[in-house]
């Protein structure tokens, strides 16, 4: 098919979405090349731990392979309200204020879907993971971008958030911990919230990195908050916790009116999450947990060896709290952050992308994964060590 071709039978939806084609020139250039040490993903390497792999296979021998209820089966639904009550200090009704989603994905478009009109505006903090806009611009929404800076660690501010409302302001993103920086104190949250309350405005709360702290920061949920509960659209699910992506299980909770709104979109859109997929996330809820705090270490200690190479490299990068990336300044050596990512992978064999990808506002920056396996993280910091020798 021709360009002009194309062009003319595309949709005017992706023409906003647009493409982010240095993402594909790396993947298929990485395709070509031998032991190439993938460092781009955001998919956990770690295996799902074995008894949500079971209560999987024991779930469809027993005949759990048809539609559940479009909110998802009522034992999960307890069993993450129950999860909600003891990690989060939120108490949600299971019956009628928990939805369960396939991934966080879906429940973040079903979010915006039920309370967007054309040219409401949704703030969102740069830089981020940009499925968010992407779902804003289809719906016909308006993703505002609030710059936030390396010196504050890209944090977005009451001052800056502030800044940015409009009349035609609905909702603020938020989520925390962040993808592809760290993380917020318990009072920077409250503080983010006072201008919510302030301004009425609606916080999507993505809190699906909840677990994967690395210091004793406690993670504040912001429906917590006096005031938030019921402004607030929380949106977790077990896929980071418990190495659970390709599942693809989320949930948001919200007040009952509100949930219902969300909810009805999924009976033409996804029907419900599939049921052994289900089953499995109702064991990682209430079965052992000691896979979380074990997996938590694993990244920690990837996070440590990483960090110690980049500092030796002379690369200055965002404190690494949370989460599953580094976001490292790599412009010292007079590259782009594109042409880094491109050089490294063609003479090194490591795949990183750049933070373009992830709307960096200053053209500085790449993201760093953590998702390989420890003993290929090492490799992956030498290889690294002497590419930069080439160029220091």
């Amino acid at each position: 098919m021709s360009c002009n071709a194309l062009d003319r039978l595309r949709s005017d939806k992706t023409r906003t979405v647009g493409e982010l084609s240095i993402r594909t020139k790396l993947l298929e250039k990485a395709a070509t090349l031998d032991d190439v040490i993938l460092m781009g993903r955001g998919d956990p390497d770690l295996p799902t731990p074995k008894h949500i792999i079971e209560a999987a296979k024991k779930a469809i021998d027993n005949g759990a392979t048809h539609y559940t209820h479009v909110r998802g089966t009522i034992e999960l639904r307890e069993a993450i309200a129950k999860k909600l009550k003891r990690d989060n200090n939120l108490d949600y009704d299971p019956e009628n204020e928990i939805t369960v989603t396939v991934g966080a994905e879906e429940a973040v478009f079903l979010s915006l879907f039920g309370i967007l009109n054309p040219g409401d505006e949704v703030l969102v903090p740069e830089p981020r993971y940009n499925s968010y806009d992407e779902a804003i611009l289809m719906l016909g929404g308006v993703p505002k971008v609030v710059k936030c800076v390396p010196e504050e660690n890209f944090r977005l501010t009451p001052e800056r958030l502030e800044a940015n409302i409009s009349p035609k302001t609905k909702a603020i993103s938020l989520v925390n911990p962040g993808n592809p920086v760290g993380m917020y104190e318990p009072e920077q949250v409250k503080e983010l919230c006072q201008i919510a309350i302030k301004h009425d405005l609606i916080v999507i709360s993505d809190e699906i990195y909840e677990n994967i702290i690395f210091d004793n920061t406690p993670h504040l949920s912001v429906a917590s908050i006096p005031g938030m509960r019921e402004r607030t659209i929380t949106i977790n699910g077990p896929s980071k916790s418990y190495a659970m992506t390709g599942w693809r299980c989320g949930f948001f909770a919200a007040p009952a009116p509100f949930c219902e709104i969300l909810t009805e979109p999924a009976h033409t859109i996804s029907i419900c999450c599939p049921a052994p997929t289900q089953a499995a996330a109702l064991a990682a809820y209430t079965g052992p947990q000691d896979c979380v705090k074990e997996m938590r270490d694993i990244y920690k200690e990837r996070c440590n060896i990483m960090a110690t190479a980049l500092t030796e490299m002379g690369f200055s990068f965002i404190p690494p709290r949370a989460g599953f990336y580094i976001f490292t300044d790599v412009t010292s050596l007079g590259m782009t952050p594109e042409e880094f990512c491109m050089q490294l992978l063609m003479q090194a064999k490591v795949l990183i992308f750049p933070g373009s990808l992830f709307l960096d506002p200053t053209g500085r920056y790449v993201r760093i994964s953590l998702l390989s396996p420890t003993e290929r993280i090492i490799a992956a910091a030498e290889r690294m060590k002497n590419f930069v020798k080439q160029y220091k």
